[in-house]
C-alpha cells in the first residue's frame, strides 16, 4: 500500500513538471518609475538586486524555479509583490497612490520588512540583504521623491481618498 502511495506521489510530482507558469518578464517600460522619477545609479542598483524581482515585471529567474511546485510558489509570491508594488507600472496609478508607495517603501524599509526573509534566508540571494546605508540609501530617495510631490502638487492630491462604505439596507 505504501509503495503504491508512493508511486501515485512521484508520478504527480513527474505530471507537474510539465504544468509552467506563465514567467514574468516584460520589457515595457511605459509606466515605469523611472519615466517620471528620478533613480539615481545606486538606488537604482539596489532596487535591482532586492527589489525589483518581486515588484517589477522584469524578475531574473533563479535556478529553482525550473521544479515544481516551487515554480508555482515563486510565481505567487511575485504575483503577491507586484499586487503591493509595482515599479514597472508605478506611474501609471494615480498621483495620491504614488505618493502614499512611497511612504510605504520608507516605512517597510525602515521596519526592515523588506525584504522578506523567504527570500534572504538560508544563504538565498545574499546580494538582497540589505546593509544599513543601502536602507538609508533607499529611505533617503524615497523621502525626496514625496518632498519633490509636495511640492509639485496641491497637498489635497497627495492623499488617498478613504473609500466611503455601502449605504446601509433598509
Amino acid at each position: 500500500m505504501a509503495l503504491r502511495i508512493f508511486l501515485v506521489l512521484a508520478a504527480l510530482l513527474i505530471l507537474a513538471q510539465f504544468i509552467r507558469p506563465e514567467k514574468n518578464e516584460s520589457n515595457d517600460r511605459t509606466f515605469d518609475l523611472s519615466t517620471k522619477y528620478t533613480v539615481p545609479a545606486d538606488v537604482e542598483q539596489v532596487l535591482k538586486v532586492a527589489c525589483y524581482d518581486c515588484h517589477s515585471n522584469q524578475t531574473i529567474y533563479p535556478w529553482y524555479y525550473s521544479f515544481q511546485p516551487v515554480a508555482w510558489w515563486v510565481n505567487d509570491h511575485v504575483s503577491d509583490g507586484k499586487r503591493h508594488l509595482n515599479f514597472s507600472s508605478f506611474t501609471q496609478r494615480s498621483i495620491a497612490v504614488q505618493n502614499h508607495k512611497f511612504e510605504e517603501i520608507v516605512e517597510v524599509v525602515e521596519e526592515n520588512e523588506m525584504p522578506m526573509k523567504e527570500y534572504t534566508y538560508l544563504g538565498m540571494h545574499p546580494e538582497a540583504n540589505l546593509t544599513d546605508e543601502q536602507r538609508q540609501l533607499i529611505i533617503g530617495w524615497a523621502k525626496a521623491q514625496m518632498d519633490s510631490l509636495k511640492a509639485n502638487y496641491p497637498a489635497d492630491s497627495l492623499i488617498m481618498k478613504r473609500r466611503s462604505p455601502p449605504p446601509a439596507a433598509n
